[in-house]
């Protein structure tokens, strides 16, 4: 399984964001730092602030920042999020079905993959992933 680029991105963002926390981030120094177009960066930003993940100030010297706890956010709940298409296989998909389905075993194996998967993911918050903090602030050039 390959998450998309648009998880990817939102789990980059709020690491950022979470480096920097609680100083507000800019669209611009996020998208420099991991070499990712602005526009993606947007994106991502917009659909992690309607999630509830991100608080974003308007005008002059605003930016983003963490709307919840680093502890609250856990990393299977973002890729839940922002994964639109979880069936690993067609016949997990909605109205998939392939010739085999009403025989076949796999489906019940790849869905205990998937829930697999997540169960490890959920294990995981932000606030692990921000663990060495000195290190991502240097990686990230955040001061």
């Amino acid at each position: 399984m390959q998450l998309t680029s648009f998880s990817d991105y939102c789990l980059r963002v709020l690491i950022f964001a979470g480096t920097k926390h609680p100083a507000l981030s800019s669209v611009k120094e996020i998208a420099a730092a991991y070499g990712i177009n602005e526009p993606h960066v947007v994106k991502a930003v917009h659909f992690l602030s309607k999630a509830g993940y991100l608080e974003t100030v308007r005008g002059r010297g605003g930016g983003l920042r963490l709307k919840k706890d680093p502890k609250e956010i856990t990393v299977g709940d973002v890729v839940r999020a922002s994964e639109n298409n979880l069936a690993v296989v067609e016949c997990l998909g909605a109205g998939g079905m392939c010739t085999i389905t009403p025989a076949c075993n796999m489906k019940p194996m790849f869905k205990e993959a998937l829930e697999a998967f997540f169960q490890v993911l959920d294990r995981y918050t932000l606030s692990e992933i921000l663990g060495p903090e000195q290190q991502l602030k240097a990686l990230l050039n955040i001061g």
